[in-house]
């Protein structure tokens, strides 16, 4: 029960790795906030796995993470009802194919992707601190090795591409990963990040033939979300990592990532952005 007395926030936690990090961290002991998008597969998630678990302490919150209105919402709501926060999980995330635009008028990909764990994760940032020593933890992929950001066009207005785009997505969760380290450092809150693997989930969103053809390799090739979430509940429980911060974990062992993501000019330059699309002066 080595989480017992720790408060932890999941996003995407009725799916996937997310629902299997969700699940062990209650049986740990936590007391686990499992946000969702849908009301009624929210209330069932929770209600199994306080069942499975026999831990009580697991509540559900609902917020599409892809609207900065209800990413306000969330973290007001949660407010309410914390007053600690001692991990934040940001998992929340998908591949959209052909282009969309979320309520708020970003290209969906980067909205639910970047921007929705930039903006709850600074929205929450008082709370980690006063609840230090405290983890920050970002679900990235592989797939950033393969990516760059076009800063003239984080749009993809021109040129838009599912895969590509949600590669350059994850690009931008490193660099938000390690420029929040560095500011972070000396405040008792570290940040990390990690790939899953390649999991068997429901995460290429849209009825196009890519997206379609997307789900289907990633059914047949992927690992399960148990695997997939090893990593995740390494990083959210284990003593090995407390104090570590500004890594890159892949198969629960700290990893190189691409040079690309350790650029610390783009890193401040997208923190910038961020900071505009999302209104807040951080």
């Amino acid at each position: 029960m080595r989480m017992q007395g720790k408060t932890v926030l999941i996003t995407g936690a009725t799916d996937g790795i997310g629902l299997v990090a969700t699940r062990e961290l209650a049986r740990l002991g936590a007391t686990v906030v499992a946000v969702g998008r849908n009301a009624d597969k929210t209330a069932a998630v929770v209600e199994r796995i306080r069942l499975e678990t026999g831990n009580p302490r697991v509540e559900g919150m609902l917020a599409d993470l892809s609207s900065q209105r209800d990413i306000h919402r969330l973290v007001q709501q949660f407010r309410e009802r914390h007053d600690r926060l001692h991990v934040l999980l940001n998992n929340a995330g998908a591949l959209f194919h052909p282009r969309r635009e979320s309520v708020d008028g970003i290209e969906m990909t980067f909205a639910l992707n970047h921007l929705g764990y930039f903006l709850l994760t600074n929205l929450l940032l008082d709370v980690l601190k006063a609840s230090a020593p405290a983890r920050i933890i970002n679900v990235s992929s592989a797939a950033h090795r393969r990516a760059k950001l076009n800063f003239d066009d984080l749009q993809y207005r021109r040129r838009y591409r599912g895969m590509g785009v949600y590669s350059a997505s994850k690009l931008a969760n490193l660099l938000f990963t390690y420029e929040l380290a560095r500011r972070l450092q000396g405040t008792g809150v570290t940040v990390n990040a990690l790939h899953p693997g390649l999991v068997a989930t429901r995460f290429a969103v849209g009825s196009s033939w890519v997206g379609r053809v997307l789900r289907g390799l990633i059914w047949c090739f992927g690992i399960s979300p148990e695997q997939g979430a090893r990593t995740l509940i390494y990083l959210a429980s284990s003593p090995e990592v407390e104090g570590v911060t500004g890594k890159y974990f892949q198969n629960e062992k700290m990893v190189e990532s691409s040079p690309a993501s350790r650029n610390e000019d783009a890193a401040r330059r997208l923190w910038d952005i961020s900071e505009v699309l999302t209104q807040r002066a951080i």
